[in-house]
């Protein structure tokens, strides 16, 4: 089959069947330093796009053959530069069994016909790894016409018209942005946002170019300027970073300011402070959270 791959076991999404728009090359608005695909020059269109049956006739084949949570939408590239993306949404609807998802750069989200396509998705990823126009450039090397203010505010007009869930994709670089003043930054935009999850996560994989990610202990310390949001860090390390002797009065203030996911419990609180989790949970003054297959516990405000 073509267009499709997997299914694989997500660290995000549990087990998840691929949709590659563009299994033949890359096509993409950005060349992304950090991108596992070979350095290509930027472009905002899709040249020769297949026909919405052609991939449909291979999902199908899919669906009959494999057993998976999500149908996920991607690309070598941004799926969203595929030229009859709406139509595509529209067949897949016509035969879920599942969960559709997304994961898109967010270049084109300021555009009024891709977020009516988007917002029939039950899930929708977007990028957003810097909000600085200098650190956003230098991260993600977009095609001229991009400007991180268009889509920004597009992030923000989407929210609006979107009542599913809406993740948004941090990447950290070594160097590029990995400060806390970018953080703080994103965090005031994430405010005007509101998404239901941010994933914040580094180069998992060998990159185009001559980059380096960050250690899991520095998400988890930058993860700190983010506030009163469903944090996700996903990692395959142990790690150092902890979270260490909290009262009961400290770990509800600290679940109000930031819910914290089933695996960030299990790997950085204490002892003591897990046992204290499990007074708070038995209590019920702690409620559970599920947004794109993961489980956050938060406190009751």
């Amino acid at each position: 089959m073509k267009y499709i791959f997997g299914p694989v076991a997500s660290r995000r999404f549990g087990m998840s069947l691929g949709v590659d728009l563009s299994p033949d090359k890359k096509r993409c608005n950005f060349d992304c330093i950090y991108c596992e695909l070979e350095p290509e020059k930027p472009v905002d269109f899709y040249d020769n796009p297949p026909e919405v049956e052609e991939i449909m006739e291979d999902i199908k084949r899919a669906v009959k053959r494999y057993d998976f949570d999500f149908l996920t939408i991607t690309s070598n590239g941004e799926p969203t530069l595929y030229p009859y993306l709406n139509e595509l949404i529209d067949e897949i609807d016509k035969i879920k069994q599942f969960k559709t998802l997304i994961l898109s750069n967010s270049s084109t989200i300021n555009k009024k016909e891709i977020q009516e396509a988007l917002k029939k998705l039950d899930i929708v990823k977007l990028s957003l790894d810097a909000v600085t126009p200098s650190i956003f450039k230098k991260i993600d090397r977009p095609h001229k016409s991009i400007k991180i203010e268009d889509i920004i505010e597009g992030i923000k007009n989407f929210r609006k018209i979107y009542d599913k869930e809406l993740i948004i994709e941090i990447l950290v670089v070594k160097g590029i942005n990995d400060k806390e003043d970018e953080f703080k930054k994103l965090n005031d935009v994430l405010k005007d946002i509101n998404p239901d999850r941010v994933d914040i996560s580094t180069i998992d994989r060998p990159p185009a170019y001559n980059v380096e990610g960050v250690s899991t202990d520095r998400l988890f310390e930058l993860s700190k300027y983010i506030e009163n949001q469903n944090i996700f860090i996903p990692t395959r390390e142990k790690l150092d970073f902890k979270i260490e002797n909290l009262t009961k009065e400290e770990l509800l203030t600290t679940l109000k300011k930031r819910p914290f996911s089933e695996s960030d419990v299990k790997n950085i609180f204490d002892e003591h402070t897990q046992r204290i989790f499990n007074d708070l949970l038995k209590e019920n003054l702690i409620e559970e959270v599920w947004v794109g297959g993961i489980k956050f516990y938060k406190a009751y405000v």
